[in-house]
C-alpha cells in the first residue's frame, strides 16, 4: 500500500497555532462574523429558521450560479462545492492522476500537491518562482524541464502562497502554452485571489484561457470565513462529474448552513463588499510590518502583490525550521519557516489581523533574531 506523506506545514501549525501567545502562521485576515455578513438590515430570526438537512451534494444552484458570476463564461454546471480549498485540491488531483502519471508542481507554494501527487500518480516534478529583478518570476526554463510525456496536470498557486506573486499575462499564457503541448491539465488554486493590495482589480483568472483547467478557490482567505469550511471547483463539466463522484467518497456534501452563507457571500454586490474590507485590512496592515522587516538588515523581500502574507529571505546561519522553532519555544510566536514551502532561509509572516497584536509578537521575535545573529 503506498504510504501519503505527511504535510509538515499543515501538521506543524495545527500542533502549536491554539497553543502560543501570538499566531502569525494565519495566512488570512480577521474572520468576518455572521452578522457582518447578513448585514444590518437582515432578519437574523429569517436565518435562524435554516433547517439543518442534507444540502445537495455539488452545492446548490443558487451558490453554484453567484460563485460562475466571478469567472468569465462559466455556469453553475461549471462550479461544484466542497469543504474547503484543500478538499478542492484533494479532489481535483484525485481526478486527474493515476499510476504512472506525474505532476508538474509550482516551488513555492502550499504543499500539499507535493503529498497528493507521489499519493495518486507516480511522483512530482518541480519548476520554481526566481526572486529576479525586485519580483518572484516565474522559471521559464525549469518549468519546460519539469513538463514531460508524463505529466497529466501542472499545479500552481496564483495568486501565490508564500510570496504573495502574481504571475504576469505572459507567464500565465506560457504555462498555458507548456500544457497543450503535453496535453496536460492545469491545476490553478487561486484562493488569494480578490486580496490585491495596490489595485481593486482582482487579480486574473486562469478559467477561460484554455480548455483543460481547473480552478479551486474558496471562503478562507480573501474572503475571511475560514470557519465555513467552503470550498469549489471550477471545470469544464466533465470534470466537475469526476470530481463529484470521488467527492462521494469524502465528505459527501457541504453543510447546509455554509451552502446558504455562500449563496449570499458570492452574489456580487456582497462579494465586492466583502473584497473591499479585506484590501482595506491588507493595506492598513502591510505598512507597519514592512517597516519592522526593513529595521533589520538581514531581511529581504518583494512586497506582495495579493494576500495577507509576506515571505522574507534571511542571510542568518541557521535553517529556516531551526529558526522558527526556537521563536516558538523561546518567544511563544508562531511562524512558518520557507523549508515548508520548497524554499530555504525564509520566514512566512502574517499580517492580516489585529495588527497591534502582530506588532508585540514580532517584538518578542526580535529577542530571538538578536541572540541568532550574535551567534548564540
Amino acid at each position: 500500500m503506498a504510504r501519503i506523506r505527511p504535510f509538515e506545514m499543515e501538521r506543524y501549525q495545527s500542533l502549536y497555532w491554539h497553543l502560543v501567545d501570538h499566531d502569525l502562521s494565519e495566512s488570512g485576515v480577521i474572520p468576518l462574523t455572521i452578522r457582518e455578513l447578513l448585514g444590518p438590515e437582515a432578519d437574523a430570526e429569517t436565518f435562524l429558521q435554516q433547517a439543518l438537512g442534507y444540502p445537495l451534494s455539488e452545492g446548490s444552484y443558487e451558490a453554484r450560479a453567484n460563485i460562475a458570476q466571478w469567472y468569465p463564461d462559466c455556469g453553475p454546471d461549471n462550479v461544484t462545492l466542497v469543504n474547503g480549498g484543500s478538499e478542492a485540491n484533494f479532489l481535483s488531483v484525485w481526478s486527474l492522476l493515476d499510476r504512472g502519471d506525474r505532476l508538474a508542481f509550482m516551488l513555492p507554494n502550499y504543499c500539499q500537491g507535493v503529498g497528493l501527487g507521489s499519493f495518486f500518480g507516480s511522483g512530482v516534478d518541480t519548476f520554481k518562482l526566481q526572486l529576479r529583478d525586485g519580483r518572484w518570476a516565474l522559471d521559464l526554463e525549469g518549468l519546460e524541464r519539469a513538463v514531460g510525456r508524463r505529466t497529466k496536470a501542472i499545479m500552481l498557486c496564483n495568486p501565490n502562497n508564500p510570496t504573495g506573486a502574481v504571475l504576469t499575462e505572459g507567464e500565465m499564457q506560457a504555462v498555458i502554452e507548456v500544457a497543450a503541448r503535453a496535453d496536460a491539465w492545469i491545476v490553478a488554486d487561486e484562493i488569494y485571489r480578490g486580496a490585491e493590495i495596490d489595485s481593486d482589480v482582482t487579480s486574473p483568472t486562469f478559467w477561460g484561457r484554455y480548455e483543460k483547467v481547473i480552478v479551486t478557490s474558496g471562503l478562507s482567505k480573501a474572503f475571511a470565513m475560514p470557519g465555513l469550511r467552503v470550498g469549489w471547483a471550477v471545470a469544464p463539466n466533465e470534470m466537475i462529474q469526476r470530481i463529484w463522484v470521488r467527492h462521494d467518497y469524502t465528505t459527501l456534501t457541504p453543510s447546509a448552513v455554509s451552502d446558504r452563507l455562500t449563496a449570499l457571500a458570492m452574489r456580487p454586490d456582497v462579494r465586492e463588499n466583502i473584497l473591499a474590507r479585506t484590501r482595506a485590512i491588507v493595506r492598513a496592515n502591510l505598512p507597519a510590518l514592512e517597516d519592522w522587516i526593513g529595521a533589520h538588515p538581514y531581511f529581504r523581500y518583494v512586497r506582495p502583490v495579493a494576500g495577507a502574507i509576506v515571505y522574507a529571505k534571511y542571510d542568518l546561519p541557521v535553517a529556516s525550521q531551526d529558526l522558527v522553532e526556537r521563536i516558538r519555544l523561546e518567544q511563544s510566536v508562531l511562524l512558518v519557516p520557507g523549508s515548508m514551502f520548497g524554499l530555504k532561509r525564509g520566514i512566512r509572516f502574517g499580517f492580516g489581523y489585529d495588527i497591534e497584536h502582530t506588532l508585540k509578537g514580532l517584538a518578542r521575535v526580535d529577542a530571538t533574531l538578536a541572540a541568532v545573529a550574535a551567534g548564540s
